[in-house]
């Protein structure tokens, strides 16, 4: 036995000694000497690798002796393949910037560069792939600067939303492939469309304020820039799983061919994420699929996207009363079986880029998204008439309502083609981009009775109302970049957009809307930045945004009263720098408003509440974020913004059902905070590898009151919130395997019971001394303390 111990022993001491060889280096730009930060270190066929610093080292440990391949790759550039022998002396690699086409210029035409006067911030594969165990993406960027985001459901999974400056879905333009998004009527972007998508997304840049002109809707706060992921030399395979709280799962499997002949390559990956959400019955049941195949030659690059997204969730948008906070946060005033939301939304994109001798660059993309889907709701005692029946007359008895069962449909096609320019001269002082798109959106809504406790002459599917809608919008825009002297440039950004809307049909509350809308609007945009040579760049910039108001400002308002577009003034002014194990950020923003629409408590004719044009508003704020690399161990790193964000005046209508006849009152306010927009919003992130291939970071949150309606009542508040989450993730290398991979994540550590979210409506009613002011307020509570575990398997 003791001979069995000092055998054992004697092996595992020369083991030991055969992995104690280190390999240190340096990624350094070939001809500026700056460090290349996040490049990619390979040993290749080993599985062991390293990524490059904030001064572009990096480090791969217990190496055995041997010769091997190093790889060495960043983004828009060469990859460089070294033989080399372990043990080895210190390397620098020197890597050229890519001469060959790259997938990169795809998203390039939208995107803001390093020179580009505006403020932007830059969300990589790893930064997603850290979090990415099942929530939406509004939750993966929960920590970028002045980010504030909410869940229907209260878990991050299912209906979910974020706002950046205070600016909500509807204001911030999303393209993915520089293809637009938003939806054409809403201006939304409805996450729960696209389950796991953060899975095939190589990295979002996220442009605050109107930043540079881009395709489909108006950036009236911010604009994010989505790239899908790009070819990967190597095949590779996936399987990643996850589990949690509320039942919460998720399952993905991904593979990829490589680059095969050194032209072709090919990517899938499947999806299901599925959870009982932490709010009653708030269930989500989400399928999503992604399949990119494409041609890479040296000058010219064809792909095709196929992706789609089927979600079923349980609805809890009605919010939960203010009375049960403090009794029973996860209540879900629906009560019907199958009061869900069905909806289904498949994508296909056609894409080309095309290199043209050494100074021109093309870009064009043929889309198409086709959606669909319907939510199913049990309504109690409606009235025969909001349908467009006649009472039914049973005997001598006349029913004028019953309980019914109804879904309301959409159908739509959105589709067209986005297309870039690039010019670059010579000696690179001119870097000149011509783009633009054209789409159109032909989208149908329609109501369909399935069930009446008292069917009257309808028949099951008949349509209560249907009505279609068709929007073509246009845009052109010139882009110019010069360097005026070294390291000083100057910016230009023109865009032209012009938008045909026509909608006619019966809407849901049965009246005729018939009508068409056509708008011209000028975007112009200038700046400038100088590089200091020392790892900073100062700009300054301003640009001009006009928004046309969405489908139920012209649905809801009488077609004589249609609101005015709002159009938005934005400045900014900042600095941002690198510097060895430092990095920071720090910007000014203004953002003046000229007719933006709010939420007044006026109503039309049927009822229905409608938005009104207010003169003047505005946002403004300092935002300030940075990281520093403390020691190979301890990263720590945060953002936090102040803002003030005014409306000069406005008047707000309050219903008056103290006496027979309904009415309503006016109020006038004047500089009242705008809703949803908090005066603080800071994260802080602490990163720390106590041992090898293991992460444990603690990230915090902190989002000062905010007001659900713009009247600045302290009786109708969001109030201020500070979370804390922790994350484990440690990595095992085995030889047979490229990483298994563990996660876990622990979800509001201290149990803060908080909301993100909600709405509010004021009413007068008989009271003792003549009438009484009742205000109803309404939330969207989040989880206590919960958790994500995963496994991710790399072959």
């Amino acid at each position: 036995m003791k001979r069995m111990l000092l055998t054992a022993a004697m092996l595992l001491v020369g083991v030991c000694a055969i992995a104690q060889n280190q390999l240190t280096g340096k990624v350094i730009d070939a001809t500026t000497g700056e460090p290349l930060i996040g490049a990619n270190v390979l040993l290749e066929g080993t599985g062991r690798g390293s990524t490059a610093d904030l001064n572009g080292a990096f480090a791969i440990k217990n190496i055995p002796d041997g010769q091997y391949q190093l790889k060495v790759s960043f983004v828009g550039y060469e990859a460089e393949v070294k033989a080399l022998e372990i043990p080895s002396p210190e390397l620098e690699i020197k890597l050229k910037e890519n001469s060959l086409l790259t997938e990169e210029f795809i998203v390039s035409a939208t995107r803001a560069s390093e020179t580009t006067p505006t403020t932007f911030s830059t969300v990589t594969k790893e930064d997603l792939a850290k979090n990415n165990l099942g929530q939406d993406m509004p939750m993966l960027l929960n920590y970028t600067p002045s980010v504030v985001t909410n869940s229907d459901a209260g878990a991050g999974i299912g209906y979910t939303g974020l706002r950046i400056r205070g600016s909500d879905q509807t204001r911030i333009n999303v393209t993915v492939n520089g293809i637009p998004m938003n939806d054409a009527e809403s201006h939304g972007v409805f996450w729960v469309n696209m389950p796991d998508f953060a899975s095939s997304v190589d990295n979002i840049q996220i442009q605050r304020g109107v930043g540079t002109s881009t395709n489909g809707a108006a950036t009236f706060g911010a604009s994010m820039n989505i790239q899908t992921d790009t070819k990967k030399e190597e095949a590779y395979g996936e399987v990643a799983t996850s589990f949690g709280s509320f039942n919460s799962q998720k399952y993905t499997v991904q593979a990829g061919s490589g680059l095969l002949n050194d032209r072709w390559a090919v990517d899938a990956r499947l999806s299901q994420i599925k959870s009982d959400g932490y709010v009653d019955r708030a269930t989500s049941d989400l399928k999503s699929y992604f399949l990119s195949g494409g041609y890479y030659g040296d000058d010219h690059v064809f792909k095709v996207n196929v992706f789609s997204g089927k979600e079923k969730t349980y609805q809890a948008w009605y919010g939960l009363p203010e009375d049960k906070l403090e009794t029973d946060r996860t209540f879900n005033y629906y009560t019907y079986d199958n009061e869900t939301d069905n909806y289904q939304q498949d994508h296909y994109q056609f894409i080309y880029t095309g290199k043209y001798g050494q100074n021109w660059k093309t870009h064009a993309a043929l889309h198409y998204t086709y959606g669909r889907g319907y939510y199913e709701q049990y309504r109690e005692e409606d009235d025969f008439a909001s349908y467009g029946l006649a009472p039914v007359v049973i005997g001598d008895e006349t029913i004028e309502s019953t309980d019914i069962i109804r879904r309301r449909w959409l159908d739509n096609d959105f589709f067209g083609g986005v297309f870039s320019v690039n010019y670059v001269s010579d000696d690179g002082r001119w870097d000149l981009i011509l783009g633009g798109g054209a789409n159109r959106y032909d989208g149908d809504h329609f109501g369909e009775i399935i069930w009446a406790r008292v069917a009257g002459d309808t028949d099951i599917r008949d349509r209560y109302y249907d009505n279609n809608a068709v929007k073509d919008d246009r845009n052109i825009y010139a882009k110019a970049t010069y360097e005026v002297a070294d390291r000083l440039y100057l910016f230009g950004d023109v865009q032209f957009r012009q938008i045909d809307y026509r909608f006619e049909g019966v809407n849901d509350d049965q009246r005729v809307v018939d009508g068409a809308q056509h708008y011209n609007f000028f975007n112009p945009k200038f700046g400038i930045s100088y590089e200091s040579g020392k790892g900073e760049t100062w700009y300054a910039s301003y640009a001009v945004a006009n928004r046309e108001p969405v489908r139920s400002d012209f649905t809801d308002n009488p077609i004589t009263e249609i609101p005015r577009p709002e159009r938005l003034h934005n400045i900014e002014a900042g600095i941002r720098a690198q510097k060895g194990n430092v990095s920071y950020n720090a910007n000014f923003y203004y953002m003046g408003y000229k007719d933006q629409l709010i939420l007044t408590g006026q109503i039309n004719d049927v009822g229905a509440y409608i938005r009104e044009n207010v003169d003047n508003s505005y946002r403004a704020g300092i935002e300030l974020d940075g990281a520093v690399k403390l020691s190979p161990k301890w990263t720590l790193g945060g953002n936090i913004a102040f803002s003030r964000n005014k409306i000069d005046a406005f008047t707000e209508y309050v219903d008056d059902y103290s006496s027979e006849v309904f009415q309503q009152e006016e109020f006038t306010y004047e500089d009242t905070d705008i809703a949803f927009s908090p005066n603080i919003v800071g994260s802080a992130m602490v990163d720390f590898h106590p041992i090898k291939n293991m992460e444990i970071s603690w990230m915090a949150k902190y989002v000062d009151d905010q007001y659900l309606d713009n009247t600045q009542n302290d009786g109708r508040k969001l109030d201020a919130f500070f979370t804390n989450d922790i994350r484990f993730a440690y990595t095992l290398r085995p030889r047979f395997l490229k990483a298994l991979e563990f996660n876990v994540k622990v979800n509001n550590v201290f149990d803060v019971m908080y909301e993100p979210n909600g709405y509010t409506f004021s009413y007068f009613v008989p009271g003792d001394a003549n009438r009484e002011l009742v205000t109803e307020n309404y939330y969207y509570p989040m989880a206590g303390t919960n958790f994500m575990a995963g496994v991710n398997v790399k072959f």
